[in-house]
């Protein structure tokens, strides 16, 4: 089955260059030159999107979050810009790469590429997950083991570690996975997350001497690589 690839473009010659060039490798490409359309074909459930920043109306950083809000397919960011303000912003927002304009179709391509085995092989491992220093996770009785210890977690610490754990390199503030693990409707405060991350760490720690969950200060968590 063919990767289904969006690319988000105000400009629509930019669409059809990539498209025309992913379509060679063998991709189902998706185009839309507005944050609006792009939102309508994310009905299609694409594998990656490509996603430029300079939008109208909508923002690329802002439609980054939006989808944040339903898929967690990568994406990788089209700019012009790429200062460290800008890269710490769309990692916030929930970018997995970028790249620059003017680019190289090869870079790009290489990049679609590499992004796409990365996904598909957490996919493939998300049953049972190991680790060299002996963690074991068995997301399909939802236990976790180091070596033959089970460290015991709540639902909530459970459903944390999962998200991040299949996400892993990406970095979520707290109020993106409350929306993921409370649901989108729930009625509290994000804040719980600190917390519950504290709680993950010291089990954690107090078991392996490790821990798995980093902070990207003024940015979120993610789970180590």
């Amino acid at each position: 089955m063919k990767h289904k690839i969006l690319v988000v473009d105000d400009e629509k010659m930019i669409t059809e260059l990539i498209s025309t060039c992913l379509c060679d490798y063998g991709y189902e490409v998706l185009t839309a030159n507005s944050s609006e359309e792009a939102l309508v074909k994310l009905q299609k459930q694409p594998n990656l999107i490509i996603l430029d920043i300079n939008m109208p109306n909508i923002n690329g950083l802002d439609l980054c979050r939006n989808i944040r809000n339903h898929i967690t397919c990568p994406i990788i960011f089209l700019t012009a810009r790429i200062t460290e303000q800008d890269k710490i912003n769309g990692f916030r927002y929930g970018a997995d790469d970028y790249i620059t304009k003017p680019f190289s179709l090869k870079e790009l391509t290489a990049r679609v590429e590499a992004h796409l085995r990365r996904d598909e092989r957490n996919k493939n491992n998300l049953s049972l997950i190991t680790c060299s220093d002996g963690l074991i996770i068995n997301l399909s009785n939802r236990k976790i083991y180091y070596f033959e210890n089970e460290i015991v977690f709540s639902k909530k610490e459970f459903d944390i570690i999962e998200y991040l754990l299949s996400n892993a390199g990406q970095v979520f503030d707290k109020e993106q996975i409350y929306e993921r693990v409370w649901g989108y409707d729930a009625e509290g405060d994000s804040n719980v997350i600190k917390e519950h991350i504290r709680k993950i760490r010291t089990k954690f720690k107090d078991v392996t001497g490790k821990e798995y969950i980093d902070t990207i200060w003024g940015v979120g968590y993610c789970w180590k690589n």
